[in-house]
């Protein structure tokens, strides 16, 4: 796959993870929001099953993350089989809540006077005392709801992994920039009694051929193109390692060393160092 086509798609890449994180966080809101409507629904029919139908259900609190508490204006009795039945009812509308447990707490002290477990399997549930009246009194119902684990860790792993993907990507463009083209010179070029080959990278002298490495020859066509000529080191660091990503640290000194091994074969070609500034290739007549 061509470069521009894996940019292409990591791009697409990138945009769908911004549209899922929006999409997956817009969707939680409402969600959110209507679970607490429904919540709030349950007080108000519990309130008209007991005869008030003037008093205010007090708003929402999320206690927990999958937890709420409805909470009254005033003291109220109920029947715990009305209360089972109304919240079924209601929660059957919300389809993240299939599973969920329902406290009854006593306002004074916090003691839980009734509750009961639903479930997704109807044999599951846990329900008891439907038919003991509770007596009138000031009353808080927490509901808890089974996280759902399964969808929240697919997408949390979805989204996840898109932006892995995505960052790597990202890295990839940066650091696998196509190489800087150097300025034009000829195939062959004459060093004292060295011939250099720039397209294959090849020292030839008396009869006998030097092979250099990609790296090697890309530094040698610099001192080439500007014999007897001061190369800054920084100038070399640019255009042979930044500009394809790679990180500098002691690479140009052994490539250096290594280069001037190669040219031992002819005593009047000399890489010297320039104290301060860089280097430059010495051909002596």
């Amino acid at each position: 796959m061509k470069r521009t086509h894996i940019g292409g798609v990591l791009i697409l890449l990138f945009i769908s993870v911004i549209c899922v994180a929006f999409r997956m966080t817009g969707n939680d809101d409402f969600d959110s929001a209507r679970r607490e409507i429904l919540l709030r629904l349950i007080g108000h029919e519990l309130l008209l099953q007991s005869g008030d139908s003037t008093s205010r259900v007090l708003p929402v609190k999320k206690i927990a993350g999958n937890e709420y508490q409805i909470s009254f204006e005033h003291a109220f009795a109920f029947q715990p089989g009305s209360l089972v039945n109304t919240t079924q009812r209601l929660l059957a509308k919300d389809p993240l809540a299939s599973e969920y447990v329902v406290n009854v707490l006593n306002c004074s002290d916090a003691t839980i006077v009734y509750g009961y477990v639903i479930s997704k399997n109807k044999k599951d549930d846990i329900v008891a005392c439907i038919g003991r009246h509770q007596p009138l009194a000031c009353y808080k119902i927490n509901i808890k709801f089974k996280p759902t684990g399964i969808i929240t860790s697919s997408n949390g792993y979805f989204l996840g992994s898109l932006t892995v993907l995505a960052f790597a990507g990202f890295i990839f463009l940066r650091s696998v920039k196509p190489p800087k083209a150097l300025p034009d010179s000829p195939a062959i070029v004459t060093l004292g009694s060295m011939s250099f080959d720039t397209e294959t990278g090849k020292l030839l002298t008396n009869g006998k051929t030097i092979d250099l490495t990609r790296t090697e020859t890309r530094v040698l066509r610099i001192f080439a193109l500007s014999p007897n000529e001061a190369i800054e080191r920084s100038r070399l660091q640019k255009e042979i390692w930044e500009d394809e990503g790679v990180i500098v640290g002691r690479s140009l000194d052994m490539f250096i060393s290594k280069l001037r091994k190669k040219l031992e074969f002819d005593p009047n070609i000399k890489i010297v160092v320039i104290r301060g500034k860089g280097y430059k290739l010495e051909i002596s007549s």
